[in-house]
């Protein structure tokens, strides 16, 4: 056990892990003393019906209507039919957007919140929410909006196309190096974060190889669990700050951002956090490795973008999202101009390379 002084404060909620637990939602809804229950999951949504179904005559109202960085117009929407139908819970069914939604719901409406996650966002074990207006997206924390239930079921994954799944398991990564090198980082959230990378690692090539594999989705979804939990203890840093103006600004995928941007991240911090970028490498599989490039040839081994340009960025974006992203904090200095040469690295598509 490491000799040192840490203040640890836990974020409780309730976890139910394991192969067909969606099947539970209705039981885990009682247990909130919920009997007017609000469904937010698009229609195909896997799962979905058997989370209806569980309800059974306690759903009140359905939303059905998704959009990724979840824009205010819409959270207001949503919101209002859950006022309408007098809701006491919410279930939000899907991945981080249908996550986010329901955060934004109950933001402002005190009722409780259970979260069934279908892809590998990691978010709905944190406080954080994010809402977009116009072109800028504004992330906050609010602890109203941390669900009071999560359902993991790995079945409900084995049918995410891999083009969603692989930049998925990249956010729950870029989730681990925002816990891992925060400023209020302790023993507990980076061995969460770590233990966190060595179960994504491991699982992300059993699942690009066979997506049906639902041993593979649960380690996958395990990771994402524990990388969302050490996130909830500290915050996120500059990779995020860069993917929010990316997604707000140019409306990219959020988790296909990470997957670009995150190993460029890891190398500009190096040599500003030798401990951590040791550890890293350790839990990637390569101890005194190099986890920018390492992370990098993960996402290129298990075909996930690595450059901005298959994203659609072009070259004459950059100085706009690079005077957009808050540099500060960073474990070392930067400037917008830094900002902008890392983002010219992954236009390009640039294996990093910190040796």
């Amino acid at each position: 056990m490491e000799n040192e002084a840490f203040v640890y404060e836990s974020w409780q909620a309730r976890v139910v892990f394991g192969p067909g637990r969606v099947d539970s939602v209705g039981d885990e809804t009682a247990l909130l003393g919920a009997k007017r229950i609000f469904l937010i999951a698009d229609r195909n949504a896997p799962g979905a019906e058997t989370a209806r179904r569980s309800l059974g005559t306690r759903l009140v109202g359905r939303w059905d209507e998704i959009a990724q960085h979840v824009p205010v117009e819409l959270a207001e929407r949503a919101g209002k039919a859950v006022e309408s139908a007098a809701a006491d819970c919410v279930v939000c069914l899907g991945g981080g957007s249908a996550t986010g939604l329901g955060k934004a719901v109950v933001r402002k409406r005190p009722v409780p919140l259970v979260a069934v996650p279908t892809t590998y966002a990691g978010s709905e074990m944190t406080t954080v929410y994010g809402l977009t207006d116009g072109d800028r997206k504004v992330t906050g924390r609010d602890p109203n909006v941390r669900p009071k239930v999560v359902v993991y079921d790995p079945e409900l994954t084995t049918g995410l196309p891999l083009a969603v799944t692989g930049p998925s398991a990249f956010n729950s990564l870029a989730h681990c190096v925002a816990a891992l090198t925060a400023p209020d980082a302790d023993p507990v959230t980076s061995a969460l974060a770590l233990e966190a990378v060595r179960h994504i690692h491991a699982g992300l090539p059993l699942v690009m190889a066979h997506p049906s594999d639902v041993e593979g989705r649960g380690r996958l979804q395990f990771g994402a669990f524990l990388a969302g939990t050490a996130l909830a203890g500290t915050g996120t840093g500059l990779n995020h700050r860069i993917c929010h103006v990316l997604g707000g600004l140019l409306g990219l995928p959020h988790a296909d951002t990470h997957s670009v941007v995150l190993p460029h991240v890891v190398a500009l911090n190096a040599t500003a956090l030798p401990r951590e970028t040791a550890r890293l490498a350790e839990a990637l599989g390569a101890p005194g490795g190099d986890p920018a490039a390492l992370l990098w040839d993960l996402a290129d081994r298990n075909g996930i973008a690595t450059d901005l340009a298959s994203l659609g960025v072009r070259p004459e974006h950059l100085p706009v999202v690079a005077g957009r992203v808050e540099p500060r904090p960073n474990p070392r200095p930067v400037t917008a101009d830094d900002i902008e040469r890392l983002l010219e690295h992954a236009l390009a598509g640039r294996r990093p390379d910190t040796a």
